[in-house]
């Protein structure tokens, strides 16, 4: 309990620490994390690997190295356009990655299934039975070579459903009409950049998009604000472009970029896993690395001496709801993305994957059971502190 407690205090700090620059971003990171234990977990990935380095007994697994999520859970994957104009289902975020063994994301992602018990509605037997389908799963498409499963039901009606959006419906739900065009709305999603930040917001998407097709007009800045999204990236610099795209009202395209710094595994891995290169080089390496079908344009730049990720935005991006998941579709969901983490690793992979064993899979499952009870710890340490008179 003392180590939970500990634990807490520092994340607290360095939230706290984190989002000084932008301090209307402090209590809105709380907010989101005090939501759940799996909403703290997204939010807390350096106390996963404070846990994992001061209790090394935790971090051991079935050899294999290559490019890791880093901050891999139940959440981390979603729909999205991908660079053939496809809609694709996969890993979403990669501002975590680094080079480490393979087993630290599928502890990672199994310790968020456990956690999301209590969002999706499912008690600790099927968490662990969910659990160990999905290292199955993983074990067979990343060592053995075999084939992702299926779409699950919830994946299919996410595809489905996403398809058939319009980019106008993207800028309606984002932007306002006004007699020069649009502009972002402003507010609890956006928020107003000072002029000098703004100058230099459209310098840097100039540099990024300066050997991009579709001519220099295309990326002609009409607006540009603060991003206000995501869990453990708050208190980060992320800025929202809006750029003129065809020319039409309905026509503009919106980008998100956003910055990238030093990645939590190196708590526990050391600096030399992130390499050497800009941070944003790091995060498109990784998903270009992993993903059989990696987002269209993608691109770094550098802000004010920052290094950002640079991505359009598509009206498909989108995830599943965990609340809705029916029971039927639990195991097969919980298999399939063992299989995308499966496949991203073995595309990534640096040294030969070892196969794992039974024995390997429950050894995985009795440390997850023990940090998803830390973390649970960790998230009521920080609601008590928050609740402080």
């Amino acid at each position: 309990m003392l180590l939970a407690q500990d634990l807490a205090r520092r994340q607290l700090e360095r939230d706290r620490a984190r989002s000084r620059r932008f301090p209307f971003l402090g209590d809105r990171k709380l907010e989101r994390m005090a939501r759940s234990p799996l909403a703290y977990l997204r939010g807390a990935a350096p106390l996963f690997y404070e846990a994992l380095a001061e209790m090394p007994s935790l971090a051991e697994g079935p050899k294999g190295r290559g490019t890791i999520v880093g901050d891999m859970h139940i959440e981390n994957f979603g729909a999205y356009r991908d660079e053939r104009d496809a809609v694709a289902f996969d890993l979403n975020d990669f501002d975590e990655a680094v080079s480490g063994p393979h087993h630290l994301d599928v502890l990672r992602l199994v310790t968020s299934l456990v956690l999301a018990g209590r969002t999706m509605g499912f008690d600790g037997r099927v968490a662990l039975s969910l659990a160990r389908g999905l290292a199955q799963e993983y074990s067979a498409v990343a060592v053995e070579g075999g084939p992702v499963s299926k779409l699950p039901l919830p994946v299919e009606r996410l595809i489905s459903k996403v398809k058939t959006r319009t980019k106008r419906a993207l800028l309606d739900a984002r932007t306002a009409r006004t007699a020069s065009g649009r502009r972002f709305l402003r507010g609890e999603r956006y928020v107003e950049l000072d002029a000098r930040m703004a100058k230099r917001a459209r310098k840097a998407f100039r540099e990024a998009t300066q050997d991009w097709p579709g001519g220099e007009a295309a990326y002609e800045v009409v607006d540009q604000a603060f991003r206000v999204a995501g869990t453990g990236s708050l208190g980060l610099l992320r800025v929202a472009i809006l750029a003129r795209g065809k020319g039409g009202v309905d026509d503009a395209w919106i980008f998100d970029m956003k910055e990238q710094g030093v990645p939590s595994a190196t708590l526990l891995l050391g600096k030399r896993s992130a390499g050497k290169g800009e941070p944003a080089a790091r995060v498109a390496a990784a998903a270009r690395a992993s993903l059989r079908s990696p987002p269209r344009q993608i691109a770094t730049t550098t802000l004010d001496g920052t290094s950002m990720f640079v991505r359009r935005l598509s009206p498909q991006e989108d995830k599943l709801d965990l609340r809705r998941i029916e029971a039927p579709d639990l195991a097969p969901l919980a298999r399939h993305l063992g299989g995308l983490l499966g496949r991203a690793h073995a595309r990534g992979k640096e040294r030969r994957l070892v196969p794992w064993k039974a024995q390997d899979i429950e050894d995985l499952l009795d440390r997850a059971s023990f940090l998803s009870g830390l973390h649970e710890a960790a998230y009521l340490a920080m609601c008590r502190e928050l609740n402080r008179p």
